[in-house]
């Protein structure tokens, strides 16, 4: 008789399936795996076998979480029994009967276009100021991440050759190995190339440390060491603030969904749709600043 499968097992080759059929990436594979494994324990070790009461008392303890956190615990759970059922390895789901998590959606926090103007002048004084590796690194940093919208994980990972001179575009390797175009500026081109002077040519990255790449804790230090030398709040301030910024300003001049979908490589549009309300109020607030009738009616007031 075929021993019972173990939690730790079990989990295993949940991860496993995770990366080879579903193309998940390795923050999402790190985040489930202490999903399952903190159930796991709570659980005893019981979290092959446990039923739909056991669920609802691991669900209790988490009482306090923020919703988004537990949301993703609840999906952790989901889809590990969802795989259970599939190879034959339960023959229930108890998943199925727990309540949904439904978090609201926070707007993306982003950047008025004078706070980023003010950082990126900020990165030009230390480049003229101080020319050398470290200033030529932070504008090529900065021109990136505000410029081509990426990710953190996306702008420390470029390999070396993924920018090249004259080209206006670079392919990079997004959430789930999803490849696409992003758009580099003449600003990001000449600040690139003069990053690279500092960049060995045997390096297979282009922001190399010695550990392989910049790590992104090393990223958010100097996008906040950088936003208070700008007088910008720092704990206001993140590189994936600045990618709201980007996204956020090109709706703000004309920019349509799809296109921008593309450019930030959300699989579902949904995601996108979010900054459409960043801009709608950006536009209320302008209506009600700049409108005839309420200046009129604030003159009136007064």
């Amino acid at each position: 008789m075929a021993e019972p499968l173990s939690d730790q097992r079990a989990i295993a080759l949940f991860l496993d399936m995770l990366v080879a059929e579903r193309g998940a990436a390795s923050n999402t594979q790190l985040a489930y795996g202490r999903d399952l494994a903190q159930a796991s324990a709570a659980l005893d070790a019981g979290l092959v076998a446990a039923a739909e009461p056991d669920l609802r008392r691991l669900f209790a303890g988490m009482a306090g979480l923020a919703t988004a956190t537990l949301a993703r615990k609840r999906s952790a759970l989901r889809r590990f029994f969802g795989f259970l059922v599939a190879e034959g390895l339960r023959d229930d789901d108890p998943m199925t009967a727990i309540e949904p998590v439904r978090p609201g959606r926070p707007l993306p926090r982003t950047l008025a276009l004078a706070e980023v103007e003010a950082m990126l002048a900020e990165v030009a004084r230390r480049v003229e100021a101080e020319p050398g590796r470290r200033s030529d690194r932070l504008a090529a940093l900065f021109e990136l991440l505000y410029g081509s919208g990426l990710r953190a994980s996306e702008l420390v990972a470029l390999p070396r050759n993924a920018i090249r001179a004259g080209e206006p575009v670079a392919i990079v390797c997004g959430k789930g190995g999803r490849e696409r175009l992003v758009p580099v500026s003449p600003p990001a081109l000449a600040a690139v190339a003069r990053w690279l002077a500092h960049v060995p040519k045997t390096s297979p990255h282009l922001f190399p440390s010695r550990r392989g790449h910049l790590s992104r804790a090393q990223l958010f230090n100097l996008v906040r060491e950088v936003a208070t030398a700008a007088g910008i709040p720092p704990e206001r301030v993140s590189p994936h603030v600045l990618r709201h910024a980007f996204a956020t300003h090109m709706l703000e001049n004309g920019a349509d969904l799809r296109s921008l979908q593309i450019l930030l490589g959300h699989a579902d549009i949904s995601t996108t749709e979010r900054y459409t309300h960043v801009a709608t109020r950006h536009l209320v607030e302008l209506v009600t600043r700049r409108h005839p009738l309420a200046r009129r009616r604030a003159a009136a007031a007064d």
